[in-house]
């Protein structure tokens, strides 16, 4: 068995943006329908979806065949679940809620072994060396990791070059829900004020050299946050694509008013 190659990471350095799908619906099913759709990458929320350990797993499982690459969003960046959800064969994190360097120090810190980090040596149980049939697996998985933090308070905004000069921070994902509460405008991402925050804070990734990620369901947005430098962004959610086809569908039949939109970003 060889190592499995990050294709994710290692294209961050390219020129096209990468397109990819919020999955918050927590079936494997659902996801491996996603990744026959063609996204390039696929987030597997475990922070607002209902996802645990083996429904996380379930999923990277359903989607292993496709080219679709996975990320995984933990409901936040504890070490002790960052191991677990590595050794189930994850290589792409998204952790919500970054503030600080040193915390970005400390995911760093986390998705890596000894010496250079803190992740724990259980391979011989984990789905990730394939139960220790991947020759040198400890020798190889530090440099196929690929840490994505996510920006979405105003903390967080004011300390992103000092988060950006963090040594092994390989992205940093702008979420517009978040930021534009913070800002005093939830449910509006669209507001002027926090669209000038967003794109400043892209140009300001992108100055420093790190991919600059977003999730945006308008495609005019969207668009804009490739044209900025944006590398990775995902262009929609799940459980939205399903709901609003069905409400079209139900409306079609039933004169029902056609489908409203909800929270600005999805």
């Amino acid at each position: 068995m060889e190592m499995p190659i990050n294709t994710f990471k290692q294209r961050l350095q390219s020129d096209d943006a990468q397109i990819g799908l919020w999955l918050g619906l927590a079936d494997p099913y659902c996801a491996e329908l996603a990744a026959n759709a063609g996204f390039d990458w696929l987030l597997i929320d475990g922070e607002h979806a209902p996802n645990d350990l083996r429904s996380l797993l379930a999923q990277l499982q359903a989607v292993a065949p496709y080219a679709s690459q996975p990320v995984i969003r933990p409901v936040l960046g504890d070490t002790a679940l960052i191991k677990q959800i590595l050794d189930i064969g994850v290589q792409t994190l998204l952790v919500p809620m970054v503030e600080s360097a040193a915390q970005a120090c400390e995911l760093v810190r986390a998705i890596h072994y000894p010496p250079s980090g803190v992740r724990g040596v259980g391979s011989a149980l984990a789905r990730a060396s394939r139960w220790n049939t991947i020759p040198d697996y400890l020798d190889k998985a530090d440099q196929q990791m690929c840490l994505l933090v996510q920006i979405e308070n105003l903390e967080g905004l004011a300390n992103l070059d000092e988060i950006l000069a963090v040594d092994g921070v390989d992205g940093v994902f702008i979420g517009p829900a978040d930021l534009s509460a913070a800002m005093g405008r939830r449910g509006h991402p669209g507001h002027p004020e926090v669209q000038a925050a967003i794109e400043d804070a892209i140009l300001r990734i992108v100055r420093a050299g790190k991919a600059a990620g977003i999730l945006s369901a308008d495609q005019a947005l969207a668009r804009r946050y490739i044209e900025l430098g944006a590398k990775f962004v995902a262009v929609g959610v799940d459980t939205t694509v399903l709901m609003r086809g069905l409400q079209t569908l139900a409306g079609a039949f039933k004169n029902a008013p056609a489908p409203t939109r909800g929270g600005g970003v999805y």
